[in-house]
């Protein structure tokens, strides 16, 4: 891919062909079309956690990179990622910032984030911004840069409804090389938080299971795997019990 050497590495399941559009068709046709070139400026996808931002800037970086284009994925909210790394980025086609509002009241991150929005809409270049609130929600204190920002367009993603849910496991499984059965999916669906990073690490943790056992993804191995990370801290607390419990006796001996 043909990123800077500063970029950050992307999540392995942060595909486009992984991503279920839902009721976010719209977000994700734009951020494609940034991405692959076909437009510039700059677009801002805002909603809660676990609906996807995140998921959609790294996948626009990825369709960057295989179209040939220079991208870079930016949490803002990482750890060791400081203001300066906005600066020196004029040779980028792509710049993807998550986490956004974390910038909000600092004055080093806001000149340097009023800098870099100058930068890419002045020369036509992609901008993907993420973040759980919108624009005029972040609480920039440089109204330039508050202004800025308020040009982008915004898209607010939705969580997904259950059937997309089971839709977005399908695919995750797919693309780990997986056969996850519909049933099993379903329980994974209705017994997890509805939540994509949550869920794409069950998966991760099935395959892992999955080849360690040599056994398919079906629902009684699933409800198997799920039973013992259940029942795991309950038995810690039995375990634990036991021994205050011959902690008493030996003082009472």
């Amino acid at each position: 891919m043909a990123q800077l050497p500063l970029a950050l590495r992307l999540e392995s399941h942060a595909v486009l062909e992984t991503f279920v559009e839902g009721a976010n068709a719209a977000g994700l046709a734009h951020a494609k079309a940034l991405a692959s070139g076909e437009s510039g400026g700059a677009v801002w996808l805002c909603g809660p956690r676990g609906s996807g931002k995140s998921h959609v800037l790294q996948a626009a970086c990825r369709t960057a990179g295989a179209a040939g284009r220079r991208a870079m994925y930016l949490p803002l909210g990482a750890p060791d990622v400081e203001p300066g790394l906005l600066a020196g980025l004029d040779a980028l086609d792509v710049l993807a910032l998550d986490d956004v509002p974390r910038a909000a009241g600092s004055p080093a991150w806001e000149a340097e984030l009023f800098r870099a929005l100058n930068e890419f809409q002045s020369r036509e270049r992609a901008l993907l911004m993420a973040g759980e609130a919108a624009p005029a929600a972040a609480g920039f204190a440089l109204p330039d840069l508050a202004s800025r920002a308020a040009g982008a367009a915004v898209y607010r993603l939705q969580p997904l409804a259950d059937a997309d849910l089971v839709e977005a496991l399908h695919r995750h499984a797919r693309h780990r090389g997986l056969w996850l059965d519909a049933a099993a999916a379903r329980f994974l669906q209705s017994r997890l938080p509805r939540e994509m990073g949550a869920l794409v690490a069950w998966i991760e943790r099935l395959d892992a299971a999955s080849l360690a056992a040599q056994r398919r993804l079906t629902l009684p191995f699933v409800r198997e795997i799920l039973g013992r990370s259940a029942s795991a801290p309950a038995r810690q607390d039995e375990e634990q019990g036991e021994l205050e419990e011959r902690g008493e006796q030996h003082e009472a001996d």
